[in-house]
């Protein structure tokens, strides 16, 4: 799953799915803004013949698991206040998805289940993690903004043209759709983090922090 892939933009979704988070743009903008990343595509990496409702709630859960946990190990390592900001708002409002998604599973007794997809974060969320935290200072800043770049990247190529497609419950498919917005601001802060980083060193300035 480690390749940079195209974001398409939604379509027939209706205006008033913004709202399960907090009113995050309109749904033009929103396209505008996941055809403007242009970033070249992949084919899918996994066969969705076989997702349901609880495999994909399982694929939700899992990425918001590793998001976290590599939120809270950031917020511990780095050296730098703009990737600690970065990393406790991932942390917390990754938190909050993973149990929108639970509660939303447990009211309709749904068990999560493993799937391809759900094994391919998994594993992928595993080896981010071990090797965080064999870095320190920089390396560390730079190896976590960059694996979440190419988190969003892959999270936002799986819901489009995967989860979306495959979910058979229409709150389901309110969920994921709701998605889209926070998680391409989140694409776009850490690619402005990256931007600062790759500059030379410095003393850490406003311009790298990203929105609160």
């Amino acid at each position: 799953m480690r390749t940079f892939i195209a974001i398409d933009p939604m379509r027939g979704a209706v205006n008033q799915l913004l709202a399960v988070w907090s009113g995050m743009g309109s749904v033009n903008a929103l396209a505008a803004l996941l055809f403007a990343l242009g970033i070249a595509s992949r084919p899918a990496y996994a066969d969705t013949a076989s997702l349901d409702d609880a495999r994909i709630a399982n694929v939700v859960v899992t990425v918001n698991d590793f998001a976290i946990a590599a939120g809270r190990l950031a917020q511990s390592l780095s050296e730098r206040e703009s990737v600690q900001d970065y990393a406790r708002r991932m942390a917390e409002e990754h938190a909050r998805v993973r149990d929108s998604m639970m509660e939303w599973a447990g009211r309709l007794n749904l068990a999560p289940r493993a799937s391809a997809i759900s094994r391919e974060f998994k594993m992928d969320g595993k080896a981010d993690l071990a090797r965080l935290r064999t870095l320190s200072g920089k390396a560390f800043d730079k190896a976590y903004i960059e694996r979440n770049i190419v988190l969003y990247q892959n999270v936002l190529d799986a819901i489009d043209n995967q989860l979306m497609p495959s979910a058979g419950s229409e709150e389901l498919k309110v969920l994921l759709y709701g998605l889209f917005s926070p998680f391409s601001l989140h694409l776009e802060d850490a690619q402005r983090i990256q931007e600062a980083l790759d500059e030379p060193d410095g003393q850490p300035g406003e311009e790298d922090r990203a929105p609160g």
